[in-house]
């Protein structure tokens, strides 16, 4: 078995890492196989990267031929039992399955019991299309973000590289091997600026920071109303990104962004849940409790159904996707959009805009 030990000098990563976990409990994984399927292939190298003292750390076990597969799982849990948190790109898939299939091929009593797990693949992927990327491989994500490799082997060159150097080893290809492994482990720190897009939808901690009307005219020439919302996001984005959805604008850069959203001002209807306590005046297309309209003549008045149980009420209001804001108001009793009224003590509520802008922004990624 061969191992290699690097210390990282003049590195960092822009991404705080303490909003995964303590520093010091966090382990970064990668592994290296001759194949995808543990029953027919090997396993030839575990890379992992660490912190240690305020500086970042490499070290990979490989085996030298293929009967040493025990003895680098051997020593990768030796070494990770101090570790609470492993941090890995599609581990969830591929890493640690093929790993557990592997120790219960070769009877070792290790697991990964006791670890806590962290796949940046999976936090990202959901957001591919809104990062408009083709896929969510790790090189793919280390060309957007701009990261430059020294390796220029694929995973699958290695697979032959490492058959030839179990026939007949040399430096070079031993070289090139953990060469790939490494940078695979640096790549994975290097790309962790891409959680700030996860954080962005996920930590409902976007802060509104200033709210304003704003007048514009559409390609019409009809004057329109929107909302500018500024705000201050959870982890500083590491490009700035544009999105829209259901007429709403999103644009991110660094720590601040801007969200516009439509104000419709317009009669809308509010619905009451509990209609059979109401008559509808087809007259004055309203509702009304029985306690009021039993004193309307019987030829004025219908028994309320769920459809025409309903107030009217003209005023500017913004659409939600969800019942967030109550009350809630529709165009009509079968229509999907519900809004909320811009009331004047709602434009006070700055709370209550950051909790608007989450609720905004998980439409948009949803809608991606």
């Amino acid at each position: 078995m061969k191992k290699s030990e690097e210390t990282l000098e003049d590195f960092a990563i822009s991404y705080p890492l303490d909003k995964l976990a303590p520093l010091e409990q966090v382990l970064f994984l990668d592994i290296e196989t001759t194949g995808f399927t543990s029953r027919t292939s090997y396993l030839y190298m575990i890379g992992c990267a660490y912190n240690r003292a305020g500086k970042w750390h490499t070290i990979q076990w490989m085996a030298e031929d293929y009967a040493q597969e025990g003895a680098i799982l051997t020593a990768f849990f030796d070494f990770a039992r101090s570790y609470k948190y492993l941090v890995h790109f599609n581990g969830n898939n591929f890493d640690l399955p093929f790993i557990s299939q592997k120790c219960a091929q070769l009877m070792l009593p290790f697991s990964f019991e006791g670890f806590q797990g962290i796949d940046i693949y999976r936090r990202i992927s959901p957001y591919k299309f809104f990062l408009k990327l083709p896929n969510c491989k790790q090189k793919t994500l280390e060309q957007y973000l701009g990261i430059a490799r020294t390796d220029v082997f694929s995973g699958g060159e290695l697979i032959g590289l490492y058959h030839d150097y179990v026939k007949n080893p040399s430096e070079f290809t031993e070289k090139a091997l953990f060469l790939h492994n490494a940078d695979d482990l640096k790549g994975m720190l290097e790309v962790l600026p891409i959680l700030a897009y996860y954080d962005l939808f996920n930590e409902n901690c976007v802060k509104a920071k200033k709210v304003q009307a704003n007048y514009y005219k559409d390609m019409h020439g009809a004057q329109r109303k929107e909302l500018l919302i500024t705000l201050q996001i959870p982890t500083p984005l590491p490009k700035p990104i544009t999105a829209s959805a259901g007429n709403c604008y999103f644009r991110g850069e660094g720590e601040s962004a801007t969200l516009k959203v439509p104000i419709y001002e317009e009669e809308l209807k509010y619905f009451y849940s509990n209609y059979k306590d109401y008559y509808y005046l087809p007259t004055e297309d309203v509702a009304l409790h029985k306690s009021v309209a039993g004193f309307v003549d019987k030829e004025h008045r219908l028994q309320a159904s769920a459809a025409n149980c309903y107030t009217r009420k003209f005023s500017c209001y913004l659409p939600q996707w969800d019942i967030l804001f109550t009350p809630f108001f529709k165009r009509d009793y079968k229509s999907k959009e519900l809004f909320f009224e811009l009331t004047d003590e709602m434009k006070k509520n700055r709370e209550g805009f950051s909790r608007y802008a989450n609720h905004v922004l998980s439409m948009i990624a949803a809608t991606y």
